[in-house]
């Protein structure tokens, strides 16, 4: 009679994943910097979280790591389909020069999103993953697919491109950064042959 329903645990990993959603949005929307696609992205990673939930196994790390490999898996295969017609990102739209600046803090925001947005993409993923999602190395390493030395390495770089770019922004062309995108997808999941 009670075989259709949750058990216990199912039901706390469910809320679990429910409030995994305020992290997931942020982190969609520092990698895309297009609010619509960054829903969708969420909505996308939500619905095969949930539908794949019987699947996680604790063990290999939590729910939240969990929720941003599928995110990340499905933003990369989101940025293979898309190639052809990715959108341009909306930060070039934003003014070079502060227009009336009326808060100190909306300034040093924009700052810290431009600056976000000229980092490349794999560096930005692990920056937004590791310095303001609050994953560990390893949650991070698990959630990229990648040894925990490239976690390091590549958030040191980040970190220093980061520190070069607060201090003495540079702007990239759109095309060049269209092209880092593409490139980032093309080698983001490619299999190793073994040499």
């Amino acid at each position: 009679m009670f075989a259709d329903q949750p058990q216990p645990e199912a039901i706390h990993a469910r809320r679990e994943l429910l409030d995994c959603i305020p992290q997931l949005r942020r982190y969609a929307r520092g990698l895309l910097f297009d609010p619509e696609w960054a829903d969708d992205l969420v909505q996308d990673t939500l619905e095969r979280a949930w539908l794949k939930l019987p699947q996680w196994q604790p063990e290999r790390g939590g729910l939240r790591a969990w929720a941003f490999s599928i995110m990340h898996n499905l933003f990369v295969d989101q940025l293979r389909s898309r190639r052809n017609r990715l959108e341009e990102s909306r930060g070039d739209d934003l003014p070079e020069q502060p227009e009336a600046p009326r808060q100190t803090e909306g300034l040093a925001v924009r700052d810290l999103d431009r600056a976000l947005q000229r980092l490349p993409l794999d560096q930005r993923t692990i920056i937004l993953l590791v310095a303001v999602e609050g994953l560990s190395y390893e949650q991070a390493a698990l959630t990229l697919a990648v040894p925990i030395g490239t976690v390091m390495s590549r958030l040191s770089r980040a970190r220093d491109r980061f520190r070069r770019e607060l201090e003495h922004p540079t702007e990239k062309p759109r095309r060049q950064r269209r092209s880092e995108l593409l490139h980032v997808a093309h080698q983001v999941h490619r299999p190793s042959v073994p040499g």
